[in-house]
C-alpha cells in the first residue's frame, strides 16, 4: 500500500505550501532475477501506427472550421517598436484575427519581458501574429503588418556583452547567474603539479531542429481550451496555458500523443502556445499555429555556447591536483530554462581531485533564448574537460586510458557521498575499450595525406535517476486485459513500450495483454515534464506499484474463484498458476476478472523519494577512430563504440536507438553544426537545415552500443535508469582526441569544421613543424 505524509510549510512571505511525501515500500527485482519480458528486446508499440501514417502527431490535428496561423518576427537583434498596425492585414479576405502589441493583453513572459513587448531583443523576437483561412493568406497578411522600428545596440557574444559600455540588454546588465565552487586550495594543487594544462576552449551554439516542430492546435468550447501540442510535458504546459490566460487548470486540457523529437527545447511552453490560443479565442475557431524551419532556428531554444578558461594540473604518475574552470555561457536574450544549468558539474565530479574550483557565469546576448538541449552544459564541458585530459596524458607520456583510470572515483566529491553504483564507470570503461580494441595499433592508409587516429572520453550525467512525483493507474478488465494510464508523454524515445514491459513483468502479463495511455491531462494522472533522462525512472516505478498492487488483488480473487491458498498461486503469461500443478491446468486471468465484472480491480500507483544517502547518476565511455584527409581538412568518422550505464536495461532495442541518436548528435556537434549569426547585423545566416548541417545517414559510420545492463538497486525498484540525454555527452572530444591522435594538431573550438582543420594543419606547416 501506498504511504502518505504531509507537512505544512510557511515560507517568508507567509504563503502555505503542503510538502507530501508518498510512494509505495517496493523491494527491487534482484539482479539476477529471470525476468521474462523486461530486458528482451521489443519493437514498438506504436511502430505499425507510425510506418502507416496513422500516429497523429500536433500538425496532424484537423478541426471543423480550422484555421491556420504565424508569426511576424522583429528583423533586428535590438530595437524598440516604436509602431505597429495591423488594419491592412485585418482587411484581407480569408483572415478571421490578429494579435500585436496594439491589442495584445498584458502577459507577462520571461525575465521582465511580456508576451508582445515594445522592446525586442533578437532577430526573430514576436512582433505580431495572424489566423487566416490557410497558410498563404497567413503569409500575405503578415507582408501587411506596418512595423517601425527604432534600433539599439546590439551584443550577439559574451565578448561584446561583457564589454565595458555594453549596453545592458535587461535592466541590472547582461551577466544573468553567477554560480562559484570550491573545494581544496587550487593555486596550491597547480603549484605542486608537474605538467599542467591552461587553455581557453570554446564550444558553439547548437540548434535542437527537431524533425517535427514546435506547434499546436487549440480550440475553446466555452471557458474552457483543448491544445493540441507538441511538447515534452503536457502537465507544463496546462499549467502554464492556464496562468498566462487566468484560467483553471482544470479548464485546460492538453493532448499530445505522439511527438517528433524535443531535445529539451519542448520542454517549456513557448509563445506561440498562448498566441495560438488567445487567435483562436478572438476567431471563435480553432487554430493551429505550426513553426516553419526558421521560427525552429529563431526562437525556441538553442544549446548555449560557451568560453571556458581551464587550468588542470597533474602529478608525473598522472594523479590529478588541481582542476580549476571559469565558464562564461551565453543564454541569448531571455532566461527560459534548463540552458546550460550545471556546466560546472562534470568538473567537481568526473575525476578524484582533492583541490576543484569552478565558476559559472551566464551571460545575456542579443540572440534567441537558450534552453536545455539534450545533457545541457554536461556536452560543452565534456569537450573542454576530456580534451585537457588527452592533452595531459601526451605531455605525461601516458596512455589516455590510464590517466583516466588513475584518478578514478566511485563517490560524488561535491555532495560527500558515495555513487548509487560506484563501479558504475569501471564497468563502462572495461567494456567500451575491449570491444573497440584499444591500444591496439591502428593502420594507417597508403596515402600520405590520410591519416588516422583514435580517441577516448568518458561522462558522468547528473540527470537519468528519476524523482517524485508521478502516479499510474492499472485496470484489469473483464477480458483480462489491462489498462495502465499514465499522464506522461512519448517524445519518440519508445516511453510506451518500456513503461508497458514494466507493467507486463509486474502482472505477470504477456505484452499484448496490456494497453497503454498516456498523453491526455484530462485523463491520466500527473506527470513530471520528460526531460532529465527522467521518465522511465520516474514513472516505472509508479506503473511497477500499481501494477503490484493489482496483481495482489487478483491473486486474491483467484484464491477464492479456485479454492485455493493464496501462497500457492501466481500469474505467468497471463495465467493463473497453481504451485504443483500441470501447466495445462492454469485458469487465463480473464476467467477471474470476468467473475467478477462488473466489478473491477483498479489500483494506483506513486513513485516514492529517491534515497539520500547516495548519489544516483549514469556513466558512459565512448572511443571513436577517425580518418582525416590533410589536403582538405574533412574528417570522416569510421567507427565509434560506446557502453552506457543505464541500470536495468528494461528494452535492449530502445537503448541501442538511443544511444545510437545520441552519437549521431554528437557528431553534428563535433564536426558541422553551428548557427552563424553575421556580426554586423545580429541576423542568423542559416536559419535552415540546407545550410546548418545537420548530419545524414552517408555521414553516421558504424555506432557500436555495448551494453552494460547492471541493475542500480539503490536508485529505485526498477533498477533502471535514464538513456536519453548520456550518448551525446562525451562523442565530441572523443572525436577531437582521435584527431589529434591522428594529425598531432590539438583543437581547442567546436565545431571541427573542413575549413578550421585545414587552416590549423597549413599554420603548423607554415611553422615548419613536421605532419
Amino acid at each position: 500500500m501506498s504511504t502518505w505524509q504531509v507537512e505544512r510549510q510557511e515560507g517568508e512571505d507567509g504563503e502555505v505550501t503542503l510538502s507530501v511525501a508518498e510512494g509505495t515500500p517496493l523491494s527491487p527485482w534482484d539482479a539476477g532475477a529471470a525476468l521474462r519480458i523486461v530486458g528482451t528486446p521489443r519493437t514498438r508499440l506504436e511502430g505499425v501506427e507510425k510506418v502507416t501514417g496513422s500516429a497523429q502527431y500536433a500538425y496532424d490535428v484537423r478541426l471543423a472550421g480550422q484555421l491556420y496561423a504565424g508569426i511576424l518576427r522583429s528583423p533586428h537583434p535590438h530595437a524598440r517598436l516604436t509602431r505597429v498596425d495591423t488594419t491592412a492585414a485585418a482587411a484581407l479576405p480569408g483572415v478571421h484575427a490578429v494579435i500585436s502589441l496594439a491589442d495584445a493583453p498584458d502577459i507577462d513572459w520571461y525575465d521582465d519581458s511580456k508576451l508582445f513587448d515594445p522592446t525586442l531583443r533578437f532577430a526573430g523576437d514576436e512582433v505580431a501574429a495572424v489566423a487566416a483561412e490557410d497558410e498563404d493568406i497567413v503569409a500575405d497578411a503578415l507582408r501587411l503588418v506596418v512595423a517601425e522600428y527604432e534600433p539599439l545596440p546590439f551584443a550577439i557574444d559574451i565578448v561584446a556583452a561583457l564589454a565595458p559600455g555594453a549596453t545592458p540588454i535587461h535592466e541590472g546588465g547582461n551577466v544573468e547567474s553567477e554560480k562559484t565552487y570550491e573545494r581544496g586550495d587550487v593555486e596550491a594543487g597547480l603549484r605542486a603539479a608537474d605538467v599542467t594544462f591552461d587553455r581557453v576552449l570554446t564550444t558553439q551554439t547548437a540548434i535542437h531542429h527537431s524533425l517535427e516542430p514546435h506547434g499546436c492546435t487549440v480550440a475553446w468550447e466555452g471557458e474552457g481550451v483543448t491544445v493540441w501540442e507538441s511538447t515534452q510535458s503536457i502537465f507544463d504546459v496546462r499549467q502554464q496555458v492556464a496562468e498566462k490566460l487566468g484560467l483553471g487548470e482544470s479548464q485546460v486540457r492538453v493532448i499530445k500523443q505522439h511527438m517528433g523529437g524535443g531535445f529539451g527545447s519542448k520542454q517549456i511552453v513557448w509563445k506561440q502556445t498562448v498566441i495560438a490560443a488567445l487567435l483562436a479565442k478572438r476567431s471563435g475557431r480553432p487554430v493551429q499555429l505550426m513553426l516553419d524551419r526558421e521560427g525552429e532556428s529563431l526562437a525556441v531554444g538553442n544549446r548555449n555556447p560557451t568560453r571556458q578558461r581551464l587550468r588542470l594540473g597533474a602529478t608525473a604518475d598522472g594523479t590529478l591536483t588541481a582542476i580549476d574552470v571559469t565558464i562564461h555561457q551565453a543564454i541569448g536574450a531571455h532566461s527560459a530554462g534548463g540552458e546550460g544549468s550545471n556546466t560546472a558539474g562534470l568538473y567537481q565530479t568526473l575525476y578524484a581531485c582533492p583541490n576543484v574550483r569552478t565558476s559559472q557565469t551566464g551571460v545575456y546576448t542579443n540572440t534567441g533564448p537558450a534552453v536545455a538541449f539534450r545533457a545541457p552544459g554536461y556536452v560543452e564541458a565534456a569537450f573542454a574537460l576530456e580534451t585537457g585530459m588527452d592533452d595531459l596524458a601526451r605531455q605525461l607520456g601516458m596512455d589516455p586510458l590510464a590517466l583516466r583510470l588513475t584518478n578514478y572515483t566511485g563517490d560524488d566529491q561535491s555532495k560527500e557521498m558515495p555513487f548509487s553504483q560506484p563501479d558504475g564507470l569501471r564497468a563502462c570503461y572495461e567494456k567500451a575499450t575491449v570491444a573497440f580494441g584499444w591500444g591496439e595499433t591502428i593502420e594507417q592508409p597508403a596515402e600520405s595525406h590520410r591519416r588516422r587516429g583514435v580517441g577516448i572520453a568518458a561522462h558522468h550525467w547528473v540527470g537519468g535517476a528519476g524523482d517524485p512525483p508521478g502516479y499510474a493507474w492499472v485496470k484489469l478488465n473483464p477480458d483480462g486485459r489491462a489498462d495502465i494510464i499514465t499522464g506522461t508523454q512519448d517524445i519518440g524515445t519508445g516511453t510506451r513500450t518500456g513503461l508497458a514491459m514494466v507493467a507486463a513483468e509486474e502482472l505477470g502479463f504477456t505484452l499484448d495483454q496490456v494497453t497503454f495511455h498516456l498523453g491526455d491531462t484530462a485523463l491520466g494522472p500527473y506527470a513530471p515534464v520528460s526531460s532529465g533522462s527522467a521518465t522511465m525512472a520516474t514513472i516505472g516505478p509508479a506503473i511497477r506499484a500499481a501494477a503490484a498492487e493489482a496483481k495482489a488483488e487478483l491473486l486474491a480473487a483467484a484464491a477464492a474463484f479456485l479454492e485455493e491458498p493464496v501462497e500457492r498461486l501466481s500469474v505467468r503469461d497471463g495465467l493463473i498458476r497453481v504451485a504443483g500443478e500441470p501447466e495445462d491446468r492454469a485458469t487465463p486471468v480473464a476467467a477471474v476478472t470476468g467473475s467478477m465484472s462488473p466489478h473491477m480491480i483498479q489500483t494506483q500507483g506513486a513513485r516514492g523519494g529517491n534515497p539520500e544517502d547516495v548519489s544516483i547518476q549514469t556513466f558512459g565511455v565512448q572511443c571513436a577512430e577517425v580518418e582525416v584527409d590533410t589536403r582538405t581538412g574533412e574528417v570522416t568518422i569510421l567507427r565509434v563504440v560506446a557502453a552506457h550505464d543505464c541500470g536495468r536495461i528494461i528494452n535492449p532495442t530502445t537503448v541501442d536507438s538511443q544511444v545510437i541518436g545520441g552519437v549521431t548528435q554528437g557528431i553534428g556537434f563535433a564536426l558541422t553544426e553551428e548557427r552563424v549569426v553575421d556580426a554586423a547585423t545580429g541576423i542568423v545566416l542559416n536559419a535552415n537545415l540546407e545550410e546548418y548541417k545537420v548530419p545524414t545517414v552517408s555521414d553516421i559510420p558504424g555506432i557500436q552500443n555495448v551494453h552494460v545492463g547492471i541493475p542500480d538497486l539503490k536508485a529505485n525498484p526498477t533498477g533502471s535508469k535514464g538513456i536519453g540525454e548520456p550518448p551525446l555527452i562525451p562523442t565530441a572530444p572523443a572525436i577531437a582526441n582521435a584527431v589529434f591522435d591522428a594529425v598531432g594538431v590539438r583543437f581547442y573550438d567546436l565545431p571541427l569544421s573542413r575549413s578550421r582543420v585545414v587552416d590549423a594543419l597549413a599554420a603548423r606547416e607554415r611553422q615548419g613543424m613536421p605532419a
